[in-house]
């Protein structure tokens, strides 16, 4: 879903990336995996008015309740992590 508003223009020109607009359980899993990896996350509320604009479906979001609980996913390397650095591709392991 692309729901760029006022707010995400301003995480994207501070050097955060949108990666995803999930509910739980993926958005605590989504929130570990990119702290494991060395980035800093962080979570906003989703705009549906910024959404009504949109060409992708919107259903979800008329639901008062379930618009508040999904969020939108935005990253950035952490000062001093790994999120900056290439990732290696790791040995696959044999059974």
């Amino acid at each position: 879903m692309d729901c760029a508003s006022q707010r995400e223009r301003e995480l994207l020109a501070r050097g955060w990336t949108r990666r995803a607009l999930l509910d739980q359980p993926r958005l605590g899993e989504a929130v570990e995996q990119y702290q494991a990896m060395g980035f800093e996350v962080r979570l906003e509320p989703v705009d549906p008015a910024a959404c009504r604009d949109s060409d992708q479906c919107t259903v979800c979001l008329q639901d008062p309740a379930a618009a508040r609980r999904l969020k939108v996913l935005y990253t950035r390397p952490a000062p001093g992590g790994r999120g900056d650095q290439p990732r290696r591709p790791t040995p696959s392991s044999k059974s």
